[in-house]
């Protein structure tokens, strides 16, 4: 299934420039994959040593948080759009 995955601007790098990216995935899992094949380096900033999506990035399946999902194992459906979101802090 062709999903979109928008890139944040400190992602962009890997990217070539894109803020958006079609990938073939059924689940979040392989469209961090996709990416990674596509955009080497991806992975490594995106998810832990442990294989799990880093504390300080957010990542939604149209709109919806996947930590309240299926983490990495999320189903995505053909159309959807993944956005990857940089934790903000400060005060």
């Amino acid at each position: 299934m062709s999903v979109t995955v928008r890139i944040p601007t400190q992602l962009r790098n890997l990217t070539g420039g894109l803020g958006e990216v079609p990938v073939e995935a059924s689940t979040l899992r392989d469209a961090i994959g996709a990416l990674d094949a596509n955009h080497p380096g991806f992975r490594e900033r995106v998810l832990d040593d442990e294989g799990g999506l880093r504390r300080f990035v957010n990542v939604f399946v149209a709109d919806e948080d996947v930590r309240f999902l299926d983490g990495l194992d999320t189903q995505v459906s053909d159309g959807q759009t993944i956005s990857i979101v940089p934790a903000v802090a400060g005060g």
